[in-house]
């Protein structure tokens, strides 16, 4: 039996439309299901990503003029979460009235109690920690030399205020360094009562008064 042309053209027709509609009802229903990211989800998953490629080597740096043992905490998290390394660095400035090996017995006792609790608060952390004492002509010029021998991803420096009752703006070496440096810098102003980022093992282990 020969059908009709034109019931041969009928049945081409349905099932090409019905081809379309199955294709169509397929990719809505992929649609619904894997919905494209919104705005607030591309910006929290590159914020990761980028941390991930911050977080690799850190630098804890201390001074006379930059104080960043309220930044330790901090650090030894930071460093303990992503597992980096870590390093206390000191750096001690020799005027030039001096020669650059002069021994200067007050700035070298700072030097290490700073890093003796830098160390600490590491410990506490079970951070592996690494400290350095350095002395050099500018401040600024041996964090960023030392941050660059390291290849140091993060900078992490804490605040120091000249004119403490002008309210003058951070010290000119801390805005140096976040001026010059090749890397992310992280600046800790300690707050008002100075707990925010105290070590937490230590304020537990504290008795009450």
């Amino acid at each position: 039996m020969i059908l009709p042309t034109s019931a041969v053209q009928i049945t081409l027709t349905g099932a090409l439309v019905a081809v379309f509609i199955a294709v169509t009802i397929g990719a809505t229903l992929w649609w619904m299901l894997h919905p494209p990211e919104s705005y607030v989800q591309r910006i929290a998953a590159r914020a990761e990503s980028e941390l991930q490629q911050m977080v690799g080597s850190l630098i804890v740096a201390f001074s006379p003029d930059i104080d960043s043992a309220h930044m330790m905490a901090l650090a030894a998290k930071l460093a303990r979460g992503e597992r980096s390394e870590l390093l206390a660095l000191y750096v001690i400035e020799v005027p030039y009235t001096l020669p650059p090996d002069a021994v200067m017995e007050l700035e070298e006792r700072a030097a290490l109690d700073a890093l003796g609790a830098a160390e600490t608060i590491a410990n506490k952390s079970n951070v592996t920690i690494r400290t350095e004492t350095v002395k050099a002509r500018s401040t600024k010029q041996a964090v960023l030399d030392v941050a660059k021998r390291e290849k140091a991803n993060l900078i992490i420096l804490g605040s120091f205020r000249e004119g403490k009752y002008s309210g003058a703006p951070l010290g000119r070496i801390i805005e140096e360094i976040a001026a010059d440096a090749k890397c992310d810098v992280l600046i800790g102003v300690e707050g008002k009562h100075g707990t925010l980022l105290i070590d937490e093992s230590a304020q537990s282990s504290t008795p009450p008064a």
